[in-house]
Parts: structure tokens; sequence; C-alpha cells
């Protein structure tokens, strides 16, 4: 009895100490709060299907995969039904995993997009805003309005893929981007149109060369001249087939390439032409080693730039103001 009474008042100090730092406590865990996460199991049938893999998977969430399957078959058992088809070298969605991959993007999206209206609340702008592009926008455009975005939300980070067309749609679909910026037509289920603009396809070459005095050109002037072409994974090689297939004559590239940048540079040290899309008019493209003429055969010259999002996703509050500046710059 003695013993348990001198061990009261230690108990006592020991709850008026908790007590004393419990107002701190809160702020000091804020301070070193890390970002909200979505329930570990939908995380996991993210990570599995994106790998093909519960081995893959386990190894990219760095946890053990034997804990990863349980989660997992945990999950079959109590929906009654199995997510994954398993197979000698990895997984593959069941049409039943196809429907909850849905529904656990969506919900993992939509936890990013709370978490962001919070930290709005809070005064703060803050998060990630993940862009896929085309490469004609990779040099100029979208650097710019990166920059213009970052001078009055610092806190704001980005992550920017560039690719091909499919690539991109791939991208937005897998919610693996928040937006894309693309030339080519997308599938009107799966993707929301924000804003698009005009931007032709240009003829490109040194200030100096032959045809850099006219104002416009047409695929026939650019013929005597070294070509550059993108290959077919590039949106303005679909163009400018579609113009060659209604014209009595063809290209012959010296190089074809996927890779903007290479074409150009092609360009500049033979003096030759390779082709961008840029918005219309006549101008010089900085640093100012070349000009950029419009092209007037139809299909080139209305070409169009596309920012477009999922159909349905829930944009985070950066994302939604990174989208009102893009359309003030497409506009």
């Amino acid at each position: 009895m003695s013993a348990l009474r001198r061990a009261q008042p230690s108990v006592a100090r020991d709850h008026q100490s908790d007590s004393a730092r419990a107002p701190t406590e809160p702020r000091a865990r804020m301070k070193a709060r890390q970002r909200l996460r979505p329930p570990r199991v939908l995380s996991y049938v993210d990570a599995v299907a994106r790998q093909g893999s519960i081995r893959k998977a386990a190894e990219a969430l760095n946890v053990a995969s034997s804990a990863l399957n349980r989660q997992i078959l945990d999950l079959e058992a109590d929906l009654g039904v199995a997510l994954f088809e398993r197979l000698p070298r990895g997984v593959r969605l069941t049409a039943a995993g196809e429907v909850f991959l849905a529904y656990a993007r969506q919900a993992i999206s939509e936890l990013k997009a709370v978490e962001s209206q919070i930290e709005q609340l809070r005064g703060l702008m803050r998060g990630q805003v993940s862009v896929a592009a085309v490469e004609s926008v990779a040099g100029d455009l979208l650097p710019s309005a990166i920059t213009r975005f970052q001078a009055t939300h610092p806190n704001v980070r980005f992550n920017v893929r560039i690719g091909a067309p499919e690539e991109l749609v791939a991208a937005l679909v897998a919610d693996q981007a928040d937006l894309i910026l693309t030339h080519d037509a997308l599938p009107k289920k799966e993707v929301d149109i924000l804003a698009q603009s005009r931007q032709a396809l240009c003829a490109l070459m040194v200030p100096d060369h032959p045809l850099a005095s006219r104002d416009e050109l047409r695929l026939r002037d650019c013929l005597a001249y070294p070509l550059a072409l993108a290959d077919s994974s590039l949106a303005g090689r679909a163009l400018i087939e579609r113009v060659l297939a209604q014209a009595s004559f063809d290209l012959d590239p010296r190089l074809v390439s996927n890779s903007v940048e290479a074409m150009k540079a092609f360009a500049r040290m033979n003096r030759g032409v390779c082709f961008q899309f840029r918005k219309p008019g006549k101008a010089p493209i900085a640093p100012g080693d070349m000009v950029a003429i419009p092209l007037m055969e139809l299909p080139l010259l209305q070409a169009k730039l596309v920012l477009a999002t999922r159909r349905g996703r829930a944009l985070s509050i950066a994302a939604s103001a990174f989208v009102d500046l893009l359309m003030g710059v497409l506009a």
C-alpha cells in the first residue's frame, strides 16, 4: 500500500509534465508534418498495376513483398473477387482490378486536391504539379510559364516529362500527369480539353538562309535544301504526311529524328530546313540564331496546341492555378 502511495506523486508529476508539453507538441508536429498519404492498400494496388509485378512494386515502395502481397490478398478476400491474375512472370489486372484501380487513382488524386485546399486555407500555396508535354513547348512556352508561376508561388514544384502524343495521353489517363500539352487529337471519352490555341507548323532556318526573307512558305519551297524531318512519333510528321498525300511531290529528308533540338542543330550546321510548331507569323527564335516562317498549307497553318486533363480528375489548387496561367498564355 505504502509503495503504491509513494508511486502516485511520481505519476502526478508525469501527468503534469505531459499537460505542460501538450500545447507545444501539435505545433512541433505541424512543422515536421509529412504530406498526406493515401490509404496504404490504394498505393499498393496502384504500384502493382504500374509495375506489373508484386516484387517490383515492393522494391519501388521499399516494403517487403510478402507484406504487400498479404495486403492485396486481404483486399481481394474482402471484395470477394481477384484484382490481379497471377502469371509466371508477374501479374495482370482482372476486369474487377481495372475497376478498383480507377477508384484507387481517383481517391489518391482527390486526397492530393484536399491537401492542397487545406494548405490554401492556411494561407499557403504549395505542392507539386506534373505536366507532360510535346517537345515543341519545352524550350520556351512551358519553362516561361513555370517561371512566371513560381515568381508568385515559390513553394510549388513542377515535374515535367516530354514525350510523343500517345505517351502523353497514356500518362494522363494513368494519373501520372495532372496536365498535358499536345498537338495531337485527343480521345474525348478520357480527357477534358481546358484550352487550345493555334500553333502553326513552321519552317526553321538560319537568318541568312535564302528563304529567310520570305514571310510565308509552302513545303515545296523547301525541297532544294537539306531537310530534317520528325519521325512518326511526333505530331508534326503526321500533319506533313497529310499534305504530302495530296501533293505531287515527296520529301527526301537527310535526317529523321524524334528530337526537335537535333533537327534544329542539323538545319543550322547544314544551312538546311527543319519544322517546328510555333505561334503563327514569322518570328526569330531565341537565342536569335534561327527564324520561323509559317507554312501555308491549311493542315499545317491551322494546327493547334491543346491543354487537357483527365476527365473527372480533381486538380489540386496549385494545378488549377497553373491552368489559369496557361489559359492566359494560350489565349
